[in-house]
């Protein structure tokens, strides 16, 4: 009798540890694993990020958590450690952080371009031109200007602008500086019948969405060119972040698989909003 009680509960002891096992490596191979990457607005507010990463999650079985925020404040993110890999474009700003260390394995993802945009009866007689210096010029003193104002690749774009027009706008009445991502500069410039530098992405995606009661006045300079890149955060300065799993992400973006999800991402009216061009 007390031989079948011990087997029996030898038995038992076996199932139990058998079945915990079993459940916990259940468990692992159900929780994704999960990275962090800082973004732009712009891949987000565009709807881009949505239409992209479900594919790489399903194929990898990586999960990308999003920080959405300006270029500037993305890079910092990636700088303190705080994220795996960042996605954002100012690729002077990029290039300067691999250069000083805090990122390494960054490649051109793709690009779409600046446009100005405001009131559509355009009182500040912009459109037509060619030259965003030119236009900018015209805008000063007669209408006001809304500005990101938050270090964004955007407002690094605006900057260079206003630097070429050879005028500082900063302190100025017609200026208005809202410290906001995209989207929201946009919703205020349409409110106050200004003008302001956008992505057109953004642009795109949220025209009617937001009823902006806005146009774009001028396009095609090639100094509103908007290049976006990809890098992972140094693992050398920061071990704890998960480079392999980051740079496998990397590597999906270039990758014909990843340059194909870019390319068919469209909004309703069918305009590609983002141009793949990785090498």
């Amino acid at each position: 009798m007390n031989s079948r009680i011990f087997s029996f509960l030898f038995i038992l002891f076996f199932l139990v540890v058998f079945l915990s096992q079993a459940s916990a490596e259940t468990l692992d191979w159900a929780v994704p694993t999960r990275i962090r990457c800082a973004s732009t607005t712009s891949t987000q507010n565009s709807g881009l990020l949505d239409y992209i990463l479900p594919v790489f999650e399903k194929k990898a079985g990586i999960r990308v958590d999003v920080v959405a925020v300006g270029t500037g404040a993305a890079i910092e993110i990636g700088k303190r450690g705080d994220a795996d890999v960042v996605l954002v474009h100012a690729k002077e700003l990029e290039l300067e952080a691999v250069r000083q260390g805090y990122f390494i394995d960054r490649y051109d993802v793709m690009y779409n371009d600046f446009v100005i945009i405001g009131p559509p009866d355009d009182p500040a007689g912009i459109k037509g031109m060619e030259s965003a210096a030119e236009a900018f010029r015209n805008i000063a003193n007669r209408n006001l200007f809304v500005s990101r104002g938050d270090k964004s690749g955007t407002h690094m774009k605006e900057l260079s602008i206003w630097d070429k027009a050879g005028l500082d706008p900063a302190g100025n009445k017609w200026y208005l500086e809202v410290g906001q991502g995209m989207a929201k500069a946009q919703r205020i410039a349409n409110e106050k019948r200004a003008y302001t530098l956008t992505d057109r992405g953004t642009w795109l995606a949220l025209k009617d969405k937001d009823r902006l009661e806005m146009a774009v006045l001028l396009e095609g300079d090639p100094m509103l060119f908007n290049q976006y890149g990809v890098m992972a955060v140094n693992p050398s300065r920061h071990p704890h972040v998960k480079y392999d799993d980051a740079k496998k992400f990397i590597n999906w973006l270039v990758s014909k698989e990843g340059q194909d999800a870019i390319a068919s991402f469209k909004d309703k009216n069918g305009n590609q909003l983002f141009i793949p061009n990785a090498e």
